[in-house]
């Protein structure tokens, strides 16, 4: 079979890590290159953008745009790994929290926020991954970092005698750990926290609607009709602006030429096609020139 260049967007079930799915579509397709644009929880479920063939080189670009999720929190209970999965660590009681205190603490955490990771996460710190030292029973000083929340609202309030269910809508950037969020909001409400469930929306250009599931992944293996679900490498990178080129500048492109730009472009990624109509690059603008960034050969467009 011809090697596979594009982008699936899989429906991740709970239960399985992302390094899982990329494992079942090698085995589907085939192809040893494969991989994922961002990691979620075994216990989140949702858009998984996979990558195959030369698509595996704009992972990065993919991974970096926006996501949306949806989720529910509990307010009243801690845990060590902030989630579900978790031992409980603290229980108070949920008293005199109003809809209109819920509804601030959300606003204040919208914009750019500053994160502890979790010790249960693949973040390294000295070369050592978080969780490797939290399964040890360690704790360490952990570098804060900054995240961006775009929206945040909360969408339903689910009252018991003793805790506060808080089902919540966020779109936020690469790199924000909801786990984390669930547990600021709690604090800054004045109680423990922990994420009690999370799907994952969007990734980038990509709804829940339109993902795949595992199982007609095999049917679409068993058919051979791997066309009907990869979206193409230019497709997928559609948020950055398009240049064309001359047919007879293709080679020039394709050999990693600059290109002069005018009008001058300032700090943008464009794709590159000829006029054919073939995508053959993503060169990045800095005023009167344009350098290539990433160059594909073969991949049809």
């Amino acid at each position: 079979m011809m090697a596979l260049h594009g982008v699936i967007p899989v429906f991740k079930p709970k239960g399985y890590t992302s390094h899982d799915i990329v494992g079942k579509i090698r085995r589907l397709t085939g192809q040893k290159k494969v991989g994922h644009t961002g990691t979620l929880d075994p216990e989140v479920e949702g858009v998984l953008p996979i990558c195959l063939g030369q698509a595996t080189r704009i992972a990065e670009y993919v991974q970096s745009f926006p996501k949306r999720y949806q989720g529910s929190m509990m307010l009243g209970i801690s845990t060590d790994t902030q989630d579900q999965t978790g031992q409980i660590v603290e229980q108070i009681p949920v008293r005199n929290v109003s809809e209109k205190a819920i509804q601030q603490v959300f606003e204040r955490f919208q914009g750019v926020i500053e994160q502890t990771p979790p010790m249960y996460s693949a973040v390294k710190v000295k070369g050592k991954r978080l969780y490797e030292l939290a399964r040890l029973g360690k704790e360490i000083d952990r570098p804060k970092r900054k995240v961006t929340i775009y929206e945040l609202t909360y969408t339903q309030i689910h009252n018991d005698e003793e805790y506060l269910k808080i089902d919540f809508d966020v779109q936020c950037s690469k790199g924000t750990y909801i786990r984390t969020l669930c547990v600021d909001i709690g604090l800054a409400l004045g109680y423990p926290a922990h994420m009690m469930s999370l799907v994952r929306i969007n990734s980038g250009p990509f709804h829940i609607d339109d993902c795949f599931t595992l199982k007609e992944l095999q049917t679409v293996a068993e058919n051979g009709t791997w066309e009907t679900v990869l979206y193409s490498i230019d497709e997928v990178l559609g948020q950055f602006p398009s240049l064309i080129v001359s047919d007879e500048d293709e080679r020039r492109v394709l050999d990693g030429w600059f290109l002069e730009l005018e009008p001058p472009m300032i700090s943008s990624l464009v794709r590159i096609y000829t006029e054919s109509g073939r995508f053959c690059a993503l060169y990045r603008c800095d005023k009167e020139e344009a350098k290539p960034e990433k160059v594909f050969r073969d991949v049809d467009s």
